[in-house]
């Protein structure tokens, strides 16, 4: 008996890359099987942006690399407020904003604040987050001074700036859980903005998106940002006035993998 699936010629495509194509057709419909995995992928991504920060994991590995940690929280109270407010996912609560100002040191100022925000997939945190904290320790030159990493649930991408502000950082970056594609739920964004402080627009950020495995790897990932907080630091700017010319550069990195920026 010969099948009721037509298959698409495309289909020999679909090793190169997770897109949907070469699905064939059973009549006018989807085969069962793509359909089936359409839905699988689509609860993924729910279950993504619903998820919980596991706040303790995070915290855990981002101190086993030796950096001290901050427990913040937006003023989202919880996830339902967070995704009908975008705008509360960008202010601090007023318990993270009294615990920064008991911090405020004038003589200790940092040059970098890492926050590393839940965003709309803690999943991607939880995976990558520590990881890439790790790599870009390695590659980044090693007269940084760092601020204590910020870990921040019900986070958007503007809330570093009150952070770095706060921490009297002069550039912070943020990562992110992104927006859930369907074959992409953990999916994690890097954003460079110097000079945070409140009011900051997104035309003022560098940004480094779909970083994971699957996608941009952490270590080429790690990379592009040192470049990028190397020229930001040297230029002082970040934003559409800085190109990211990171691939030329990252040309010279040796057999090692090292990428250390000379400070200016």
């Amino acid at each position: 008996m010969n099948s009721p699936v037509i298959a698409n010629p495309w289909s020999v495509l679909r090793r190169h890359t997770p897109a949907r194509i070469g699905l064939g057709r059973s009549g006018i419909s989807q085969p069962t099987a793509p359909q089936l995995d359409f839905q699988l992928a689509h609860a993924q991504a729910r279950d993504a942006v619903h998820r919980p920060l596991d706040h303790a994991a995070v915290d855990a590995a981002v101190r086993a690399l030796g950096l001290p940690t901050l427990a913040l929280h937006s003023a989202a109270a919880d996830r339902h407020v967070y995704l009908q407010r975008p705008d509360l996912g960008r202010r601090l609560d007023e318990a993270s904003i009294a615990q920064l100002s008991a911090l405020a040191d004038g003589d200790a100022r940092a040059e970098l604040a890492v926050v590393v925000a839940d965003g709309l997939s803690a999943l991607a945190i939880e995976r990558h987050a520590a990881p890439f904290i790790a790599e870009l320790k390695r590659v980044l030159a090693r007269d940084w001074r760092w601020a204590p990493v910020a870990i921040v649930r019900q986070a958007r991408v503007a809330i570093g700036d009150p952070i770095g502000a706060a921490l009297g950082a002069r550039l912070v970056v943020v990562l992110i859980g992104e927006r859930p594609g369907l074959s992409s739920p953990d999916s994690m964004g890097v954003y460079v903005t110097w000079g945070p402080r409140a009011g900051r627009v997104d035309a003022e950020r560098n940004c480094i998106s779909n970083v994971r495995p699957e996608g941009l790897p952490l270590p080429v990932a790690a990379g592009r940002l040192a470049w990028l907080l190397g020229e930001a630091r040297s230029r002082q700017l970040t934003g559409v006035e800085l190109k990211d010319d990171s691939v030329t550069a990252l040309e010279t990195v040796g057999a090692a993998g090292s990428f250390l920026l000379a400070p200016p």
